[in-house]
């Protein structure tokens, strides 16, 4: 589990299709100021949004093996760039974004990034499917990151994002049209299968 507080931006340095017949691609990733002293191979670390599981560790650098299911259905793991980072929560931990897992409901497409002051406001749409989910003052995850939603119409919503977290992520860099790892509320996602047993989930 993961809160959505990024601890550092690393960088995805070189992608190596593995040599045992399988399409898995490993990434090398530079984990810029996150430090990998407490971290172990087999540790869980989240890479915009993606829960990856450390296979090599070599000096200031991780690797992590990648399924074509996983780059099939998010976004920013396909290329060399960017990546927010996050290391696996421990019960100690605080707690100060909301419960995030890791795993990345639907990839969503920038609509509005626009100058509020020192602010930017950021216009999401997302798949259709995860509409429900969504709710105004809700937390989404947007990259791995922790966010509150401040206005939602049908699958698009908006959000202030503040000049730390530009500065401190990956979303400093969106405009319209990039796309983005989305993960709704684990609250939201258990509340309707509670109150909708029998129906299929449609992502």
């Amino acid at each position: 589990m993961f809160s959505g507080i990024i601890a550092a931006l690393g960088r995805i340095t070189a992608l190596t299709p593995r040599n045992d017949g399988t399409p898995t691609v490993r990434l090398t990733v530079e984990a810029g100021r996150l430090s990998l002293e407490d971290v172990a191979v087999g540790d869980s670390i989240a890479c915009s949004g993606v829960c990856l599981t450390v296979v090599e560790k070599h000096g200031n650098s991780f690797s992590v093996d990648v399924s074509p299911e996983t780059l099939s259905c998010t976004i920013g793991l396909d290329a060399p760039g960017p990546v927010n980072l996050e290391k696996a929560l421990r019960l100690s931990d605080r707690l100060g974004g909301h419960l995030v897992s890791g795993h990345v409901d639907g990839v969503g497409e920038v609509l509005r990034f626009d100058p509020v002051g020192d602010n930017r406001l950021l216009e999401i749409r997302a798949p259709q499917a995860l509409a429900k989910y969504i709710a105004r003052k809700g937390s989404i995850t947007v990259n791995g990151v922790s966010l509150t939603t401040n206005t939602v119409d049908g699958a698009c919503f908006s959000i202030n994002l503040i000049p730390h977290t530009l500065d401190a992520t990956t979303l400093g860099s969106l405009k319209p049209g990039s796309r983005v790892n989305l993960e709704i509320d684990l609250i939201a996602r258990y509340v309707e299968r509670m109150l909708n047993p029998d129906t299929p989930e449609a992502f």
